[in-house]
């Protein structure tokens, strides 16, 4: 049974944190949430090689999660994804502590919200989370008010998501260091740490970078995460591979959100 919590007091400890065919989820309230996304056809850097995101429409959708306000300082990320409502969003269940007090700024840049800065109101977290901190657990998706009359994902867009990549898939990550104010992009190749786990080489993805999308080929295939909250070096992350549990959580936010 998945627990849907409107707040978790407890405090975040560190914020970075199966089959080889890729499937994408196949729900049927949720089927016109799904499909891959067109990316913006600008120059990527070389594999492995962490740069300055672009600020195009993918890092729009990504965003830095803040306690209180702007002025509280981000602790992690989070990214917009499909649903009925258009109000969810991705991130690690390990950054999701104190709802009443944490903010979503998408396309967050140098001190300013250009989109918006959106209140979470609830969290959808897996029992095995919650009960043991289970690292495979480790996403979790979350609800956000509208602001003006308009729901976040109208304003920024949102990715489609897609579970069971292959164990080689290329990912992107996008992220904000605590340290940044600007957010980070990387991609590279990953392989399977575990059978639950997914691990990637990229550097300078340290504390706060917790909850960043994995996305292949334009879907959220992950969020940074899982084994040791992520990572305790920045040149090696992790995230728990997305099977059914996270897609059960996926589809209660999406349609019930």
């Amino acid at each position: 049974m998945i627990q849907r919590l409107p707040s978790r007091p407890e405090r975040l400890p560190r914020a970075r944190g199966r089959r080889a065919s890729r499937i994408l989820l196949s729900l049927a309230a949720v089927t016109a949430l799904l499909g891959v996304d067109v990316s913006d056809a600008l120059a990527e850097p070389p594999l492995g090689v962490t740069v300055t995101a672009a600020a195009d429409a993918r890092a729009r959708r990504v965003g830095a999660l803040f306690a209180g306000g702007l002025e509280g300082g981000h602790f992690c990320t989070a990214s917009v994804v499909r649903s009925e409502d258009r109000d969810v969003i991705a991130t690690a269940a390990h950054c999701l502590g104190d709802l009443e007090n944490t903010y979503f700024a998408p396309g967050y840049r140098d001190g300013g919200a250009p989109y918006g800065l959106w209140k979470l109101t609830g969290a959808y977290v897996a029992p095995d989370w919650t009960d043991g901190r289970d690292p495979d657990d480790d996403i979790a998706f979350a609800t956000v008010e509208s602001v003006d009359d308009r729901q976040v994902e109208d304003v920024v867009g949102g990715f489609p998501v897609a579970a069971e990549q292959p164990a080689d898939a290329t990912v992107s990550v996008v992220g904000y260091p605590s340290r940044e104010e600007s957010p980070l992009y990387c991609a590279n190749g990953t392989t399977l740490f575990s059978e639950t786990q997914r691990r990637i080489e990229c550097p300078d993805l340290s504390g706060g970078t917790s909850g960043s999308p994995w996305l292949v080929d334009g879907a959220l295939a992950g969020v940074l995460g899982g084994y040791e909250d992520g990572g305790t070096v920045p040149e090696v992350s992790y995230s728990a591979v997305m099977g059914d549990q996270a897609v059960e959580l996926y589809r209660e936010a999406a349609v019930n959100g």
